[in-house]
């Protein structure tokens, strides 16, 4: 049994998987501070500097007024944060986004890599091997 956990763990699918989980959890803090520290300031300028975040109703419960969502949970009351969905969606736009971006130009890398060089032609070097074997085939069963 362990020798096959040895097997299973040397496999490249699952080194690959590996690396690629550790990558991607680096990369979302990356991603994260993106969209937090640079692309939500940029949007607040555009919107006048409003924040969706605190913008919720009040379902149950009493509230003071303009009180912040963080003090609406502490206060108890039953809240319906839409501002907080809001900007939770429009932050998953923005790094599906970005990841789709990353992808993108990792497949053109990829393509550029794959394509062969095209420097030297082609040069026909005569029949294969196949087709001298086909050719002495098909002379003796004429003779």
């Amino acid at each position: 049994m362990l020798n096959e956990f040895k097997d299973f763990i040397a496999k490249g699918n699952v080194m690959d998987m590996a690396v690629g989980i550790i990558v991607g959890a680096a990369f979302t803090a990356i991603v994260n501070s993106m969209v937090g520290d640079i692309l939500n300031p940029i949007i607040g300028l555009f919107t006048g500097g409003f924040d969706f975040t605190n913008n919720y109703w009040v379902l149950a419960g009493t509230v003071p007024p303009d009180a912040s969502l963080e003090a609406a949970r502490e206060a108890g009351a039953s809240i319906f944060a839409y501002g907080s969905f809001l900007m939770a969606v429009i932050n998953f736009l923005i790094i599906a986004f970005v990841v789709f971006m990353l992808v993108r130009y990792v497949n053109k890398i990829k393509a550029l890599a794959d394509k062969p060089d095209e420097i030297a032609p082609e040069v026909h070097t005569g029949p294969s091997q196949l087709d001298v074997l086909l050719e002495i085939r098909d002379e003796l069963r004429k003779g």
